[in-house]
């Protein structure tokens, strides 16, 4: 198994060197240049085993340049010795008779990228062995406020690396920027920015290409790797939990092996949902992916209409992991949707640079439209569904509310009842306030700081608050830097010494 860019199909490199690098030096994303097909026989030996086991098969697949123990090292690391709180690391939980929500959340850091940033350090550490043994990697991080803290927490002291985080610093939640302000760890920093996430992400890959950074980094003997789903690294492990879930289904009797499934995401970056696109590639019987915003609604305008426009409004919201206007992981979608024409991804990606905007052909959205469904929710919608669905026995985050509300409205919609799964990516608790206000009304956090909303919110509702998240009232802050966007490269030579 190689990897191309999604800019110069002439690029071919083995997984462990992809993971390295993050992003290829044309400015592209890594990905496979076959994918691997699995069928029925392979979902059936599956189905008996656990999510560690299944784990590894499905690994094994794509990294074909690790060894059995290899892959087998990175895995028991990731998720053995009580690193999730449950033992299926991620659970399914009835929501109706069509729908199960898949339960992303159950990691150190109570959101969904904790299932492939416990693994990532692990698979990095590996492929800097095989590729270039002996270099400090600076692993560079832009989030919206899940991939920061989940990211610190992986590398928190892994040897051989650093990592640095940015975040829009009006752009995530109390908890999540307390999280990362508390962050331990002796190779880790956090900075916040004046701006939105993507101006983050937007100067974090400026540096990633910029050669004069590189050049210095090198005299330094140190590389520059990602934690974002821009890294192969980062994407591969979500693939898996798609497959697992389709598993359990099986498993629990909800449906055949073969029978077709929906898959809803709650997705900004558009990572997440690209996972089960290469679930649903490799053979896993899924009918529709549908696609969830909330009113940052590119995506959806994009899914339905063939054309990417960011120049629009850029709403601060309550799911704030999602509010983005630049899908990085769209890049790699449009490379596979244009039969791998990288002449035309780069055109696109460069009007998306230079106007804002850009629209593909009609094959490619007839594609779109055949494999994708999409919708979007505003705030109050969310809270309305966070109300109602609690009022039934669940308590939602933020964003997977937006999930559950646009799977809701695509069911009335189309009358599609084929059995669904609902991605749930964080934990309620690191919304507390807006959670609160939906469980209680508007004025219910009102002159409550952080943990007095979330003790109210215990109080309400009687779900358990994340250890690991209520421990955070007695942590000292490490890190209140804020610099402009303009001046993050300066930050990044600040932390490192150089």
């Amino acid at each position: 198994m190689l990897y191309t860019s999604t800019r110069d199909k002439s690029v071919r490199v083995p997984s462990a060197q992809a993971i390295v690098q993050g992003i290829s030096k044309d400015g592209g994303l890594f990905v496979p240049t076959e994918i691997p097909k699995i069928d029925a026989g392979f979902i059936e030996a599956l189905v008996p085993l656990d999510y560690i086991s299944r784990a590894k098969k499905v690994l094994s697949l794509y990294l074909t340049d690790f060894t059995e123990e290899e892959i087998e090292m990175c895995v028991n690391g990731a998720y053995k010795d009580g690193k999730f709180s449950s033992k299926s690391v991620v659970p399914l939980v009835r929501y109706n008779e069509n729908a199960d929500i898949l339960e992303l959340w159950r990691g150190p850091t109570c959101a969904f990228k904790d299932v492939a940033l416990q693994l990532l350090p692990y698979l990095l550490t590996v492929s800097v062995k095989k590729t270039v043994d002996g270099k400090t990697i600076v692993i560079l991080v832009a989030t919206s406020g899940d991939t920061g803290k989940a990211a610190l927490e992986g590398f928190k002291n892994v040897p051989g690396t650093k990592i640095m985080v940015f975040y829009p610093n009006d752009g995530v939640s109390p908890m999540q920027k307390l999280q990362m302000a508390t962050q331990e760890g002796d190779n880790v920093c956090v900075c916040a920015i004046n701006g939105n996430f993507d101006d983050a992400q937007n100067g974090v890959k400026a540096i990633f290409t910029d050669k004069a950074v590189a050049e210095r980094l090198d005299k330094n003997n140190m590389m520059f790797s990602s934690a974002n789903s821009i890294n192969w690294g980062r994407l591969v492990p979500q693939i898996v939990y798609y497959i697992s879930a389709y598993c359990d289904l099986v498993a629990k009797g909800r449906i055949k092996n073969s029978d077709e499934i929906n898959i809803v995401v709650p997705t900004g970056n558009f990572g997440n949902i690209l996972a089960a696109y290469y679930a649903k590639r490799m053979g896993l019987p899924v009918r529709k992916l549908v696609c969830a915003s909330n009113s940052n609604n590119v995506l959806t305008d994009f899914i339905k209409t063939g054309t990417y426009d960011k120049n629009r409004r850029f709403y601060l919201t309550t799911s704030p992991s999602m509010d983005i206007l630049i899908s990085s992981n769209l890049e790699r979608l449009l490379f596979h949707l244009t039969g791998e024409d990288d002449e035309t991804v780069r055109r696109l990606m460069s009007a998306l640079s230079e106007d804002g905007k850009y629209t593909v052909d009609e094959s490619v959205l007839s594609q779109l439209s055949e494999i994708f469904d999409a919708g979007f929710c505003d705030d109050k919608a969310a809270a309305d569904t966070i109300n109602k669905t609690f009022k039934n026995g669940y308590l939602l985050d933020t964003h997977t509310a937006v999930a559950v509300n646009v799977y809701d409205a695509y069911v009335q919609r189309t009358g599609d009842r084929t059995p669904t799964v609902i991605a749930s990516t964080a934990n309620p608790y690191k919304f507390s306030a807006a959670v609160l206000k939906a469980v209680a009304g508007d004025k219910a956090a009102e002159g409550l700081d952080e943990f007095e909303q979330v003790s109210r919110l215990i109080e309400l509702t009687k779900v358990p608050c994340p250890p690991q998240l209520a421990d955070l009232k007695s942590k000292k802050k490490r890190f209140e830097k804020c610099c402009d966007k303009r001046d993050m490269a300066d930050a990044v030579y600040e932390m490192l010494g150089i």
